[in-house]
């Protein structure tokens, strides 16, 4: 606690009596920076120094690792005077998990015998033969398309494959725009939206391919991951096979499904031989808040994911400094700051909400449990500023090094992003780089962290984030290459916005809807 500066606060807060202005951007006077200025360079190098040590194991979910990190959180806000967001002291979220471990098995196509890991990846278990396989292209059935037109596939195994119909004009004929639906973006919804249907027309399993993604899971299966963590089953949720396939595999099943969308019936005998273990993964989101003094039913959640992706088969740990380190530790000195500015009397009108969420590797899958069970209510939830890696420079962006990228901030609320803008100008004057804003961006950052599971339930979200480096997902993703004063600076632009936004006259306005 830096106790010369409250201090000093304590006394400027007696000298303009007791009524206190609301801070709008236009109206902003010396206190916002005045806590901004306490999040300082050496304690957020303090901080990832720890958080991102060997002693952390590479923060895997469910691991013990994790727990260090989440103990190391809890401690931090229990030594700030940071209260648990639940309101009974409990910092933790308990996030429901299953893990398949140890899978072995084949699937034989007529007389062919085809390897799990090197031409199919799945973690469910499934004894099966079928004496016929059904082709249904896309698997996408949406208002008046449909690609289970003319089949049966009750009881029977699917081959679908990835993307979706396009007009002649290069154009998505679901959306009538060049922009992708929910059925072909990169946010773990296109194969759960396929599910969903494959499931109500009473399909036993899944073959689906795709071909640009393939190599990424049979790579997470043998070589870098631990198996794929997922949700138990609730009541009215069926369970169903769900096998990812080879190029090789999908063209031996059906010759012509690079170009072929009509459903048809192929006369195949395809034979599944599936096993391994479910295992429960225990894990939690640590979740810490700031009551608002004016408005506390009102919440501007501020985020980061805690957790990494562990050790290597070979034994490497992945440390995770800047994914998501930087961004864990960035909450911890903003919590800090806005502690500060309450403990003299200067408290944010709007409550802040401090949540680090666990299983972000997996899947987002730690932010899915939260947006459908939240600890504060969605419908009072302002708006979501979430940090994914903010302490490392972009290759291309080399000699330009003073930026940040901002994802996903006028999506919903143009008064998000004018707000955004503004702060920056009057405050920091970091480039606020938009590349990967764009509705075309081929690397789809926008459906890739956990403000997505916010932006799904149309509240106003801002991603920020320094781009991919060499070290992204590698043992040598360690502290000493993160970029301290670039991590303040950035650090210090969030901690305005947030201050902004929990402190004007009203919430900001919503005037777009999600599209996926």
């Amino acid at each position: 606690m830096k106790t010369r500066i409250i201090i000093a606060i304590a006394l400027m807060a007696l000298s303009c009596g007791s009524s206190k202005k609301t801070a709008t951007v236009l109206q902003t006077g010396d206190i916002p920076s005045i806590y901004a200025n306490t999040i300082k360079e050496a304690e957020l190098k303090e901080h990832l120094y720890v958080y991102a040590s060997d002693e952390f194991e590479g923060r895997d979910t469910g691991k013990p690792g994790q727990k260090k990190a989440v103990e190391y959180l809890t401690e931090q806000y229990t030594n700030l005077g940071v209260l648990a967001a639940k309101g009974n002291g409990d910092y933790f979220q308990k996030v429901p998990l299953l893990m398949d471990g140890n899978p072995r098995g084949v699937i034989k196509i007529d007389d062919r015998e085809y390897g799990l890991g090197k031409d199919f990846v799945t973690f469910i278990n499934l004894k099966a033969s079928f004496d016929q396989l059904v082709y249904v292209g896309y698997g996408i059935e949406d208002g008046d398309y449909s690609n289970y037109e003319g089949v049966d596939v009750n009881g029977k195994l699917v081959l679908m494959k990835e993307g979706e119909p396009q007009n002649e004009d290069g154009t998505y004929l679901l959306t009538g725009t060049k922009e992708k639906s929910i059925w072909s973006n990169d946010a773990f919804d296109f194969l759960r939206e396929r599910r969903k249907v494959a499931i109500a027309k009473g399909a036993r399993g899944i073959l689906y391919f795709n071909s640009t993604q393939y190599d990424n899971h049979a790579k997470r299966f043998n070589q870098e991951f631990e198996p794929f963590m997922y949700f138990p089953n609730t009541d009215d949720e069926e369970e169903i096979f769900v096998a990812s396939l080879s190029a090789t595999m999908a063209q031996a099943l059906n010759p012509t499904i690079a170009t072929e969308e009509t459903a048809t019936e192929l006369d195949i005998t395809v034979v599944v031989d599936t096993d391994s273990s479910h295992n429960i993964v225990e894990t939690e989101n640590v979740v810490a808040m700031i009551p608002g003094n004016t408005k506390p039913d009102e919440y501007i959640v501020l985020s980061a994911h805690l957790d990494h992706i562990g050790i290597t088969k070979d034994g490497k740990i992945n440390n995770g400094a800047d994914d998501d380190g930087s961004g864990t530790v960035a909450l911890l000195e903003i919590a800090e700051a806005f502690k500060e500015a309450t403990t003299a009397g200067n408290g944010p009108e709007r409550s802040i909400v401090f949540l680090h969420f666990t299983g972000e590797e997996q899947g987002m899958l730690g932010s899915e449990y939260y947006a459908n069970n939240p600890v504060v209510p969605l419908a009072g939830t302002v708006a979501n500023l979430n940090i994914d890696m903010i302490g490392r420079i972009d290759p291309k962006r080399k000699g330009e090094r003073n930026y940040i990228y901002l994802i996903g901030s006028n999506r919903l609320s143009t008064e998000l992003h004018t707000v955004s803008e503004k702060v920056n100008e009057t405050y920091m004057g970091i480039e606020l780089d938009y590349t990967y804003n764009k509705k075309n961006d081929p690397n789809e950052f926008y459906y890739r962290s956990d403000h997505y599971n916010f932006a799904k339930n149309n509240i106003p979200v801002i991603f920020y984030f320094n781009g991919t480096h060499d070290d992204y997902h590698k043992p040598s993703d360690t502290p000493d290459k993160i970029n301290y004063d670039l991590l303040t600076n950035r650090t210090q632009l969030i901690f305005h916005t947030a201050w902004e936004l929990a402190n004007r006259e009203n919430r900001i306005s919503i005037d777009k809807s999600f599209k996926r």
